[in-house]
Parts: C-alpha cells; sequence; structure tokens
C-alpha cells in the first residue's frame, strides 16, 4: 500500500519542480532577450557547450607531453604544452588542466624561438597584474593559476600568427601504495563540473565557479584535439613487476638496474581519460619507506608505513549500510552503467543481519526507505529491481544527498558499524559546502568514495573519504566493478587500525597529516614531518584489531630525497583548507598561511601563482588581441545526449558578466537537465501524487 509521507514526497516534488520550470523559463526568456549574436570578426572559433550549436576547430591548438620519473615514493612530472596559433589574428590562450590533487606545482618556463622566460612565484593578486601589463604591452607572457587543487588554468597572452609557444610547468606528487601494490596517476581531463545555482549568491561565488569551467568540445570535432604523449621512468627501488596500464596500451623497456622506461604503445593519446601506470613489488611488500630532505636550514622527513595484518576477522559486527548513488547526465554512458553495477554487487553482500537503504540523487533526491531497513531477501530484491530502473539525467546536486547520508537514527547505537558508500563522478563545484557539512555532521559514520569513470574528481574523493575516516577506490570501467568492489569491501570489513598517535624522540615536530585517519587492510600511513633537527626515532602506535599496535623507526635509516620538503608543505596546505573547512580558523587566516607556503615553498597554491613574461613587445601596437579559451574533450566512456539533455543552461561566465551588466547568457555543460524534462517529470510527480491520494481515500472509505 502507498504510504502517506511518501504521497506527499511526490506532491512536494512536483510541486517544487513546476515552480523551477516556471522560474526557468522566465530567467530563460529575459536572458535570451538579451543575449547578442556571435560577432564572426572576432575571430577564434566557436566551442560548442551544449546540442544545436556549430562546431568549430579552435584557432589556438594544443599538444601536450609528459615526461615523468619515479624515484622510490615519488614522481617528479615535467608538462610541456605547444599552444600553436592557426590564426591570422594575435591570440590570447587559456586552458583548464588536470593535476594530481597531492601534487606541488613548483616549476614554470615559457620558450619562444630560442628564447626561455623562467617563471617567477607571487601572490596571486601580484602575478595576475603583472600578467595583465605585459598583455597590454604587448608583450609574451605565461601564467599558472590554481582553481582548485587538482585543477590548474595556464594562460598565454600575445601569441602571434602561425607562432607557437612552450609552456612547461614541473610538479613533484607521493606515489599511491596499498599492500604490495602500487599506482602513479596522471588526470588528463577535468570532467564537466556543475554549478549549483543557488552558489552563484554574489560575485566572489560566480568568479570561482568560472574558474572551473571550460568549454567542451563535441565528440563531432573528433579526438584530434588535444593530443598528449606520456613517458615514464619507473626506478622504484626495487626490480617492479607487474607493470600495467589498465586504460592505455603501454610499451616497456627495461633499463639498466632495476629500471624501466614506460611508453604509450600508440605514440599519443587522446586527452580524454586519466593515465595510471601499476607495478608491484616482488615477494613480501616492504613494511615502511623512509626519505629526507634539509631544505631552507629545516629538516623533511616522509616516512610510509603499512600496519601489520590483524590476521583473519572472525565475526564482523552487524553494519548499517547506506548507499549513495548518482545518476546525473555526467554519469551517462559507461558510468552509470559501473555505478549500478557497483551497487548490486554491494546489495549482493549484504547479510540478513545487516541493515540498508538507498539514496539516489541528481538535481532531485529520492530515499529508497524512510529509514535503514533489515536486509532480508524481499528487501534486497526490491532494492536491486530499482537500482536496475535507475538512468542519468539532471544536475549533480550532491550536497542533498549527503545532508540526507549522515542522518542518523541511531547516533548512540554500538552494536552496528554504519558505513556511507558514496558512487559518483564528484564532478561539482561546490566542495567547500560538501566538506563544511561532512565535517560537522560525521557522527559515528564512516565515508567511504567510489570514483567513477574516467575523470573523477578526485580532490574531492579524497578529501571526502579522509574526512569522513574512510578509504577511496576507482571504478574507471565497468570491467573493474567485480574486482575492486570485492577489494573496498574486503578492507571494509576487516579490522581497521585506530587511534594512531606518532612522536619522535626529544624533538619539536610538526607533522601532517595533522589528524591521523584509520587505516584499512594494506594502506599504509604517509607521514610527513619537519624540525629544525630530526634525529633518533619515530613511533606510530595504535589499535589494531582491538589490541595495542606499534612500529619505531631509526631516521637515519631515511634515503636522501628532493622531494619531501615540497610535499610536506603541500600537505600543510591541505590540513589547512581542512581547519577552514571544519571552521577552526576563518578565512584570513587560513589564506595568509597558504600565501606564506606558497611563497616560501615557491609552489601555486589557492593564494600564489607563476609567472613567466617577455621583456619586449612583440605584437605590434595597434593589433587586435582576440581571447580564446580551449576546449575540453568530452571524458572516454561520457554520453554527451545524457550531460546535455538537448538544452543549454547556466553559464558562469554569463553569471559573472550578468552580475555586472545583466547583458547576455551562455551556455554550460553543468549537466542540468532541460525544463522539458523537468516539467514532463513534475506533471508526472503531481499526477501520481494526485492518484494515490484518491485511491488512499477510496480504500479508507472503504473500511468506513
Amino acid at each position: 500500500m502507498t504510504r502517506q509521507p511518501e504521497i506527499r514526497h511526490r506532491l512536494s516534488v512536483g510541486l517544487s519542480l513546476l515552480f523551477a520550470v516556471v522560474l526557468a523559463c522566465l530567467l530563460s526568456a529575459s536572458l535570451v532577450a538579451r543575449e547578442p549574436e556571435p560577432d564572426p570578426a572576432a575571430g577564434g572559433g566557436l566551442m560548442l557547450r551544449g546540442k544545436g550549436v556549430e562546431e568549430a576547430m579552435p584557432a589556438m591548438r594544443l599538444g601536450t607531453d609528459i615526461s615523468a620519473k619515479i624515484s622510490g615514493q615519488t614522481a617528479r612530472v615535467t608538462v610541456t604544452q605547444a599552444f600553436r596559433n592557426t590564426s591570422d589574428t594575435w591570440m590570447e590562450a587559456t586552458y583548464l588542466y588536470p593535476l594530481p590533487e597531492d601534487g606541488a606545482v613548483d616549476s614554470l618556463r615559457m620558450v619562444v624561438g630560442q628564447r626561455i622566460f623562467i617563471g617567477k612565484i607571487k601572490t596571486r593578486e601580484e602575478a595576475r597584474e603583472t600578467y595583465e601589463k605585459a598583455k597590454a604591452e604587448g608583450r609574451k607572457a605565461g601564467l599558472v593559476e590554481q582553481a582548485r587543487a587538482n585543477m590548474f588554468r595556464n594562460t598565454i597572452a600575445n601569441v602571434g600568427p602561425g607562432e607557437t609557444v612552450l609552456v612547461q610547468i614541473e610538479f613533484q606528487a607521493p606515489v599511491r601504495q596499498l599492500g604490495g601494490d602500487y599506482a602513479l596517476r596522471l588526470p588528463l581531463v577535468v570532467g564537466p563540473r556543475y554549478v549549483p545555482p543557488h552558489t552563484l549568491s554574489d560575485g566572489k561565488a560566480v568568479a570561482d565557479a568560472q574558474d572551473v569551467t571550460a568549454p567542451l568540445a563535441h565528440p563531432k570535432l573528433g579526438n584530434g584535439l588535444n593530443p598528449v604523449t606520456i613517458t615514464v621512468e619507473l626506478a622504484p627501488g626495487f626490480q617492479p613487476e607487474g607493470i600495467t596500464s589498465p586504460y592505455h596500451k603501454i610499451m616497456v623497456q627495461k633499463m639498466a638496474g632495476n629500471s624501466r622506461m614506460v611508453t604509450l604503445a600508440k605514440g599519443e593519446t587522446p586527452a580524454n581519460r586519466d593515465f595510471e601506470l601499476r607495478w608491484s613489488a616482488p615477494g613480501k611488500a616492504p613494511a615502511f619507506a623512509l626519505f629526507k630532505q634539509r631544505f631552507n636550514g629545516l629538516d623533511y622527513v616522509m616516512a610510509a608505513l603499512t600496519p601489520p595484518s590483524a590476521g583473519p576477522v572472525g565475526n564482523v559486527p552487524p553494519r548499517e549500510m547506506i548507499f549513495v548513488i548518482d545518476n546525473s547526465g555526467s554519469m551517462g554512458g559507461e558510468s552509470i552503467r559501473a555505478a549500478k553495477a557497483s551497487l548490486l554487487y554491494a546489495l549482493g553482500t549484504l547479510r540478513p543481519q545487516d541493515r540498508f537503504n538507498i539514496i539516489r540523487f541528481d538535481d532531485t533526491m529520492t530515499v529508497l526507505f524512510e529509514e535503514a531497513v533489515p536486509a532480508t531477501p524481499d528487501q534486497v530484491d526490491f532494492a536491486k529491481r530499482y537500482t536496475q530502473g535507475l538512468d542519468a539525467d539532471g544536475g549533480t546536486e550532491m550536497l542533498p544527498a549527503l545532508e540526507a547520508a549522515l542522518s542518523d537514527r541511531r547516533p548512540h547505537d554500538a552494536t552496528a558499524i554504519r558505513q556511507v558508500i558514496f558512487l559518483t563522478d564528484g564532478n561539482l563545484s561546490n566542495e567547500r559546502e560538501m566538506m563544511e557539512v561532512l565535517n560537522s555532521s560525521l557522527g559515528r559514520s564512516r565515508v567511504f568514495m567510489v570514483g567513477i569513470g574516467s575523470a573523477p574528481n578526485n580532490y574531492l574523493m579524497n578529501r571526502m573519504a579522509e574526512t569522513g575516516r574512510g578509504t577511496y577506490t576507482n571504478i574507471s570501467h565497468d570491467s573493474e566493478v567485480d574486482a575492486e568492489m570485492r577489494k573496498l569491501l574486503d578492507r571494509l570489513s576487516a579490522p581497521v587500525a585506530s587511534d594512531l598517535k606518532v612522536s619522535v624522540d626529544g624533538t619539536n615536530v610538526e607533522f601532517a597529516p595533522r589528524v591521523l585517519p584509520d587505516l584499512y587492510a594494506g594502506e599504509p600511513l604517509v607521514l610527513l614531518a619537519r624540525s629544525k633537527e630530526l634525529k633518533g626515532k619515530i613511533t606510530v602506535s595504535g589499535t589494531l584489531g582491538g589490541k595495542a599496535w606499534s612500529q619505531t623507526l631509526r631516521l637515519q635509516d631515511a634515503s636522501s630525497s628532493d622531494a619531501v620538503a615540497r610535499l610536506w608543505a603541500n600537505r600543510r596546505i591541505a590540513d589547512l583548507e581542512a581547519q577552514r573547512w571544519a571552521n577552526e580558523i576563518d578565512d584570513s587566516v587560513a589564506d595568509a598561511a597558504i600565501e606564506e607556503l606558497g611563497l616560501d615553498f615557491h609552489i601555486v597554491t589557492r593564494r600564489t601563482s607563476l609567472i613567466a613574461e617577455d621583456d619586449t613587445p612583440s605584437r605590434p601596437e595597434g593589433a587586435t588581441l582576440t581571447r580564446e579559451e580551449l576546449p575540453l574533450l568530452l571524458p572516454a566512456g561520457w554520453d554527451f545526449d545524457a550531460l546535455f539533455n538537448n538544452q543549454g543552461v547556466h553559464d558562469a561566465k554569463a553569471a559573472a558578466e550578468g552580475q555586472a551588466e545583466l547583458e547576455q547568457a551562455m551556455e554550460l555543460p553543468d549537466t542540468a537537465t532541460g525544463f522539458v524534462a523537468l516539467l514532463l517529470r513534475g506533471l508526472a510527480l503531481l499526477g501520481l501524487g494526485f492518484g494515490s491520494l484518491a485511491v488512499l481515500r477510496r480504500r479508507r472509505g472503504k473500511r468506513a
């Protein structure tokens, strides 16, 4: 029988959708009336932001070469981008580029012909002023700014007709380890970010949204745009085994000693999905790795320590498992199939003593049951049928789903483990809101993130898992579902190393991360530390499988590395952001500390940028400079129709311009559904709600 709360929910959602449609139509009519016709003399190309827009190749073409050297458990990566102006006008080009969220960008070179210009680190405002001045004076300039910890924007001014300008950045990042398996992931494309309308309430929020958006090239343009070549020198300090790249075909060449040279089998690949290189250690995995660096008069140490296995698991306590699945438009194609398969696999592992619920979200949300229900065969079968019927459409309104998932009706229940599993690509712009809610409402829940698709928002995924005291898993293709979900669920049922503490003999040390995480089976604790003089021993202790555990490392055993100091600084910045999200420090304090770290360690942060400029003007006086934002490729496996659903929607750049003058609106691929679909959905829900009310009243009448 239909429940009355469900009927009210249908009516409420239907009325809300109709109201949203009316409001969207009014705004759309107002904005379209003000939209100017494109100026064909403006130069450059028209980039497709929604279906029905004419496609054209960009005037500025981009080629990228990535060269990485892996030494031990760190990687030094050089990214060289060639910007070529194929037009007969002077151009300014800007490109949104992804990087590992735990990488530290510290070097910029701009090459014009035989001349090389070295980038300098400056405050964000000073670097932007320097760039704008050079641009206005006709001088070449290159600017690297951070939009997010895993997203940077390269901007080049005054590229002449037929000219090529090389921009080279360098960064270092830690290698990921899980048990005896290692991996380096190099993001190659930024997935289109959904910008929730409620975040566009002021100029600052609009500018932030604009930072994380870029044009999206139509698939009809082909994969000739944005080609990338990749070379990796692998020197992990042992003879690597099982060298594979799950998403790209590679060639592996043996070098001197234990080193290997890895290249793409086809020479180049479209920049439409993340590249990942995996390898294993022979025999038993090392229990720890220790590296040190002396930098600006201080000692820095990085320790990667894996707790021992707690042995076989006995009776796993009852679990309350909350599954949150993203079925927004950006999940169309391979992603929604992988997400549904992952959820179906997880449902199949539930035991009768477990409880569960499912929350699905796009720009609406449904909580399958009023509260978590016992995992009886009937309930699980019903949940599987519900999952199989999901389709990808709409915007990525993840915040309400997070709030619903963390809503705990039994916050003091110590008899069950409460685990929240998110299945999403995380491609949204309001990360700060997500983290603030997670910090304030976590309670006894533990949050596990499963990043779905070829280009997930790893920055948000890792931060949510860390704050939620869980772990992060990536499933890039539906062929990985069984293996990766099995590994994840095995970790969730194994004993956790918790209550971790760290100390150093007789030395005052600044550690990062500030709050030590819980560790799941095979996960290492990666510690970064600095002090005036590090000596003696580091001791890590905690509880594992209900028993006390500790391990001590001798600092004299550390190997030298030139990457540790900047990795410490980057990790310290992540801690400052976490304190900001938890409202432990205000924005001004966080920004000042981040700016100081950026300047001291010569790295790009949200408060510092790299700027390189030519002293000599190259653009003739009076020549027009045309700005072009280079398009991103559609991430592999994404469904273009599901992403746009035949409708263009809110553009952050248009919002920025409209905030000041309300002059025009452009289309943005923000994964929101069209108003026709909203209207039909609203009418259907209203009809279903009123129909259910009528049935309920008739039944009550018969009983009377």
